[in-house]
């Protein structure tokens, strides 16, 4: 689910960028673990991935993803275009029969050389095993007759693409973790299963008597989504390259070391980046079926809703670092940030008394000079500061979103939220319409008199008024735009609410002043509980 609302933010964001975007995910179903597994359930494998492709596709759904492509392994386009593969590696030579001894995972679905796996006792049974030092997966020891793909002498092509692309994986720390991995050598990788151990899967087309590898069928998901096997030049008509995978940290190997191999093995381009991801835990513990330590996403989605969701996993996951899972911080998050923050400015300026944000716009909007402040007192440092913290938010959000830091951007955007209503609080716009106010109802004009000589009279605190509510529209303006990947229905309502044009919701549009025509609520703002951005949730437990 993280994994999904991460790409689909990346993606929405390329489309708030007026540029063309693909979203490509689904379902890995061949393999021993699914075969096992449909074993258990009592089912034919396709029927029982029949089932959790729906499963899926229903998550995928309910979390707003805005996928084009949902791909699964047993697609027959995909099928053909695996066995294709398969056919070119055997023709160049990348491909080689041979005895093949090792450690293997079910679990993991691959093999670990001897001083990847370590004897622990299980805790739960107080049986002695061999596990993965990497994921902790029980392993056993197996002596097959199977098929080997050179990956051994990809280890000089490997290092010189990642020294010249020094962004290939992101963050930089586990491209050092791979760079470590590959320097230190690499063995050539088996890439099929003797039909009699694993019937579930593509079989090799030219030995009926093997079963291609669940790993080199799966990543080449990526290339048959985007119309593999291509017609020469035609390749980025489905959007190859991809600009990024998004994966979690656990399967780096895969993706960094074996996928781009297969690739240059292939003559294929390379991904452009391949971003990977820490992990949620439960309890400062790894989630885990069989322990029973997890979140139901669906539950979680009924609780706090869809964007307070995608909110909470984007702005406080962890890319390098592992973070928490708790009720309690989505709970506490929400109240402060969406609720107490965010919902509070755009109730406090769309439901205010006694200004008119559209007024404010065309006073202090300046669409042909975006140079122009609407803070012109050199003795108000706090308008100028607050002024010059807004003009710098979009670049800086774009800089995080370029670099893949969509936690950071997220959290830029709610401090500009925090900012304002901090200088709302310290310019007090509303203490400004009772003076004004008061001043209307002076019928003797004496107190207007003396204002005026003070220099607050009528047009001024009017004038103040409208830079006030302006900074505050202006503010949630911007950051109604920038919050359309991360929360896509909440966002549009808070444009909704201000009354933005809706060809005025793109990128081009995100710079202080440009736009000078909203103000005026596209919907019924309400009162009390009623049309409320975010509402109390019903339940705080």
């Amino acid at each position: 689910m993280y994994t999904m609302i991460l790409t689909d933010v990346f993606k929405r964001w390329q489309v708030l960028r007026n540029r063309s975007a693909i979203l490509c995910t689904g379902t890995d179903e061949h393999g021993l673990k699914i075969q096992q597994a449909a074993a258990k359930a009592n089912a034919h494998p396709k029927e029982f991935c029949d089932r959790g492709a729906e499963v899926f596709k229903d998550l995928a759904s309910k979390i707003d993803i805005s996928n084009d492509i949902f791909i699964r392994t047993t697609d027959q386009h995909h099928r053909e275009g695996v066995e294709y593969a398969w056919q070119m590696l055997e023709e160049k030579g990348w491909i080689y029969e041979s005895r093949h001894e090792g450690w293997y995972s079910v679990s993991d679905e691959t093999f670990y050389p001897q001083g990847q796996v370590q004897l622990i006792v299980d805790p739960p049974t107080g049986r002695k095993i061999m596990v993965s030092v990497e994921t902790g997966k029980e392993v056993e020891w197996t002596s097959e007759r199977n098929y080997h793909f050179r990956l051994s002498a990809f280890k000089d092509a490997l290092l010189e693409h990642y020294r010249s692309n020094p962004d290939f994986i992101m963050p930089r720390m586990r491209m050092e973790e791979v760079i470590k991995e590959v320097s230190a050598g690499l063995e050539d990788l088996s890439v099929s299963r003797p039909v009699e151990r694993l019937q579930w899967g593509i079989r090799v087309p030219t030995d009926s008597s093997q079963t291609i590898y669940v790993w080199l069928d799966a990543l080449l998901n990526y290339a048959t989504a985007a119309g593999y096997p291509f017609t020469p030049g035609s390749e980025a008509k489905g959007g190859w390259p991809a600009d990024i995978h998004v994966v979690g940290k656990d399967i780096i190997r895969f993706h960094c070391i074996y996928w781009p191999a297969f690739l240059m093995a292939l003559n294929l381009p390379l991904p452009k980046q391949v971003l990977t991801h820490a992990h949620w835990t439960l309890g400062r513990q790894k989630m885990a079926k069989s322990t029973g330590n997890v979140v139901n996403p669906f539950f979680a989605l009924e609780r706090f809703g869809i964007d307070p969701l995608r909110w909470y996993l984007v702005q406080e996951s962890g890319i390098s670092d592992d973070a928490d899972y708790d009720n309690r911080f989505v709970i506490e998050k929400y109240k402060k940030g969406l609720q107490g923050g965010l919902g509070n400015l755009s109730s406090r300026i769309m439901r205010g008394k006694g200004w008119d944000v559209q007024r404010a716009v065309k006073r202090y909007a300046t669409p042909k000079d975006m140079e122009h402040p609407p803070v012109q007192d050199e003795s108000d440092v706090n308008g100028r500061r607050q002024y010059g913290r807004l003009r710098a938010l979009p670049p800086k959000v774009e800089k995080h979103m370029h670099d893949l830091h969509a936690n950071r951007a997220l959290k830029e955007i709610m401090n500009a939220v925090y900012d304002i209503n901090g200088f709302l609080q310290a310019t007090s716009p509303w203490t400004l319409v009772s003076k004004l106010q008061s001043l209307a109802a002076d019928t003797t004009g004496q107190h207007i008199h003396e204002a005026m000589q003070a220099g607050h009279g009528p047009e001024e605190l009017e004038a103040e008024i409208d830079r006030n509510i302006f900074m505050a529209a202006e503010t949630l303006r911007l950051v109604g735009l920038m919050l359309q990947p991360f929360i896509p229905t909440s966002a549009k309502r808070l444009l909704d609410m201000l009354g933005v044009q809706e060809e005025r919701r793109n990128w081009d549009w995100c710079r202080v002043g440009k736009d000078d025509c909203y103000g005026v609520p596209f919907v019924d703002v309400g009162r009390g509980e009623r049309g409320v951005l975010f509402p109390r949730l019903t339940s705080d437990f």
